[in-house]
């Protein structure tokens, strides 16, 4: 599956994910989304995204000089982008539940994992949302 188009449509989410416990410059959230899994992540579109982020209020950014080269801006995030970040994650929760509950049913056997396995795929298991409660449909 080509995952270009989900990541356009995720790309906010994991940059505000990224940068929630520590500030980054540019090529440092590129490198720390692609560890996180997101290989396909071009640099352009995240250059994009965090002056997108930026202009919208999420993000604060400064420049911390360099010896090695030219000087770094960092970006942080900021209240308000921590208010966005909770709000996508919640609707991220939803829509990976409801995802799941649509391809469970036609999941091949060897996606499932191995009879007696002891953790089955995670995409069959969602998670539980921040209050610990299983959204509703949700089965463990």
């Amino acid at each position: 599956m080509d995952t270009t188009q989900l990541l356009k449509g995720v790309l906010d989410l994991a940059v505000l994910a990224v940068v929630r416990d520590e500030d980054g410059y540019g090529y440092d959230i590129v490198r720390r989304l692609r560890e996180a899994g997101i290989g396909d992540v071009g640099d352009a579109s995240v250059y994009g995204t965090l002056r997108r982020l930026y202009s919208a209020g999420a993000l604060s950014s400064y420049v911390v000089p360099s010896d090695g080269g030219p000087h770094r801006k960092y970006y942080a995030i900021t209240t308000q982008g921590k208010h966005m970040l909770d709000e996508q994650i919640g609707t991220w929760s939803q829509f990976a539940v409801a995802m799941s509950g649509l391809l469970a049913p036609h999941v091949p056997t060897s996606a499932k994992g191995a009879p007696g396995a002891p953790t089955p795929h995670p995409l069959f298991h969602p998670p539980v949302n921040p209050t610990g409660i299983l959204t509703e449909g949700a089965q463990r």
